[in-house]
């Protein structure tokens, strides 16, 4: 009986009263996103739904507005890069937008602020949250496709050009695609210097476009080593290679006594639309090895640079803010602004990769989460590997090979 007058009595029906019952859970918000499901071709990335993410102690929560397109993208695709990520990935290593939350501790920063970032993937997507120290502050007047366009290509030309190569007036550089973002970034930086000589090499198509971005074209295929040598028999003081292989060699050869080769990237390794083991091992096997013995005797340097090791991997945020505020700086008084090639919607992205993965792009290709996607045409343009989804004429895969 004792026991029976501790159980509390269940309230009756008849009380009046409502149960007590649990709120609801908010249901979680999903944002679109630009997701690779798996090493592979264009079909790897696709747009889902993902849950938003939120801003953790340190970090800002942006709004994207836009993100920009890189080489390293198709190369992640592929799984072409060393310790590929883990699949599904939210990619993209660069974004544009507006702060819309805090995280702990972050001071120097607000909601509301416009602001561009790197992140290590994760940027294509509506809403990304990032470490703080990776965020800088859009300049007045910069647009957020401009914003999306600048990180990653500036910082890399500006460091190969400045704080590696100390490009000073009467020197010569030599470029290879020098029709892409960082190609753009590189010409625009050189002509902050007096009387600078630039190489710079692109494909034909796109000639008429950037001729007044270089002191000396060369086409693609042309042997620019002869053609350089033409012009200045003593070679040139800094040679920009993202081909390597055997361009790695070449570029070597062209250096003047005191010269630097930079390597910033691998391009040459990306021949179809999946990974080549072939081309891979081909394009690293024609690399001479030179030894430091070879430098000393020969005066010259060679060195590197991968940017996102420089940040994620060595901790080098502090050095990349300081290099940023002389590129914002620049962008202020009107002496560089990066080049918009064209911006397709996340839906659109993979024929975005497949203008840069033709090199048919003019400077810099960004993705816009707000942009409206394009119809869909009833017939499939031929992709990289061949594929189509449709029958399309044969006579223009010949064109489109050659082009």
């Amino acid at each position: 009986m004792a026991e029976e007058a501790n159980v509390p009595a269940a309230t009756s029906a008849t009380d009046g009263e409502p149960k007590a019952t649990e709120p609801a859970p908010e249901p979680v918000k999903e944002m679109r996103s630009c997701v690779l499901t798996g090493f592979g071709g264009l079909k790897t990335v696709k747009v889902q739904k993902k849950p938003e993410p939120k801003a953790g102690e340190g970090e800002v929560l942006i709004a994207v507005r836009a993100g920009g397109l890189n080489f390293m993208d198709l190369m992640v695709r592929q799984g072409a890069i060393d310790n590929p990520p883990k699949t599904p990935i939210i990619m993209g290593f660069e974004c544009s937008g507006e702060i819309e939350a805090l995280g702990e501790g972050v001071t120097d920063l607000k909601v509301g602020d416009h602001v561009m970032a790197l992140t290590e993937f994760h940027s294509w997507a509506e809403k990304v949250n990032v470490p703080a120290k990776h965020v800088y502050k859009m300049p007045a007047g910069m647009t957020f496709h401009e914003a999306a366009a600048l990180p990653l290509n500036y910082l890399v030309a500006y460091i190969m050009l400045f704080e590696i190569g100390n490009l000073q007036a009467g020197k010569s550089v030599l470029v290879h695609s020098v029709g892409g973002g960082v190609g753009h970034a590189i010409s625009q930086l050189c002509k902050t210097v007096d009387n600078i000589t630039l190489f710079g090499t692109a494909s034909k198509g796109k000639a008429e476009s950037i001729k007044d971005n270089v002191t000396h074209l060369i086409e693609h295929g042309v042997d620019y080593v002869q053609e350089i040598r033409k012009i200045s028999p003593e070679g040139v003081d800094l040679v920009l290679d993202c081909l390597c292989g055997d361009d790695a060699n070449k570029g070597y050869s062209l250096l003047k006594p005191m010269g630097k080769y930079i390597l910033y990237g691998t391009s040459n390794i990306i021949t179809g639309e999946t990974k080549s083991l072939f081309s891979l091992a081909k394009s690293w096997w024609q690399v001479d090895k030179v030894s430091p013995i070879k430098l000393y005797d020969e005066n010259r340097f060679i060195g590197g640079i991968i940017l996102r090791h420089l940040l994620f991997k060595q901790g080098q945020h502090d050095y990349l803010r300081s290099v940023m505020d002389k590129i914002v700086k620049l962008y202020s008084s009107g002496k560089i602004r990066p080049h918009i090639d064209s911006t397709w919607a996340y839906e659109d992205v993979q024929e975005g990769m497949q203008k840069m993965h033709d090199r048919k792009n003019i400077g810099k290709i960004i993705l816009d989460p707000a942009q409206e996607p394009k119809p869909k045409d009833t017939k499939k343009v031929e992709n990289a590997s061949g594929e189509n989804e449709e029958k399309k004429d044969p006579s223009a895969d010949g064109q489109e090979a050659q082009e």
